[in-house]
């Protein structure tokens, strides 16, 4: 199991990181959001989900998750501990939150760009409506009915995949060497899953 700080305890974390919000975010401009949020974590803290785990990186910012996923067992990712963060706009739940791995990815659906690195693409987390280039419908884009725990087990089942979807790849190179060199893939996607665990400890 992962350190007990990133099982719903709050975590100082270095605002500076790519995707985070702005410190000291109004709550009373959020009210709505603020309190969806708060029902939610204390859902998940009073009655854990298997393979993962949530709490704030601030205490005084409800708009910023941490969370944990346990490796999926029998997947690539088995045994690994991936660090993640959740950020939720001020519309939450009609628009929806992003997701961003700390923890060093090396997916399809997850960017590898220096703006976007680490985030997350799956269409639960596309806004809603209609996907101007045709590749998802309505209805498995993000929906205010769907929740975290929706998001993160969507996630999960992202990594645990044999194969990735490479219809509309975040990362490029990754597609690419799923498709011309699968095992060099699997090889990388183990080695990461193994520093990630490593890295949990330290």
């Amino acid at each position: 199991m992962p350190p007990a700080a990133y099982n719903g305890s709050s975590t100082p974390q270095h605002s500076s990181r790519p995707g985070s919000t702005k410190p000291g975010t109004p709550i009373s401009s959020t009210s709505n959001c603020s309190l969806i949020l708060r029902k939610q974590l204390l859902e998940l803290q009073k009655y854990p989900v298997d393979g993962f785990s949530a709490g704030l990186v601030d205490d005084d910012n409800i708009l910023e998750w941490q969370i944990v996923i346990m490796g999926p067992a029998d997947t690539l990712y088995e045994g690994a501990i991936l660090k993640a963060r959740l950020i939720f706009p001020p519309e939450y739940p009609l628009l929806p939150p992003k997701m961003i791995f700390d923890s060093e990815m090396w997916h399809p659906n997850v960017y590898n760009t220096v703006d976007k690195k680490g985030e997350v693409c799956v269409s639960i987390l596309h806004q809603p409506g209609e996907d101007e280039w045709g590749f998802e419908d309505a209805g498995e884009r993000w929906s205010p009915v769907h929740g975290v725990e929706s998001v993160l087990v969507s996630v999960i089942s992202l990594l645990s995949q044999d194969s990735p979807d490479l219809s509309s790849p975040a990362n490029v190179d990754a597609a690419k060497e799923v498709r011309e060199d699968f095992p060099s893939y699997k090889k990388r996607v183990k080695r990461l899953a193994r520093r990630s665990a490593e890295e949990a400890y330290d």
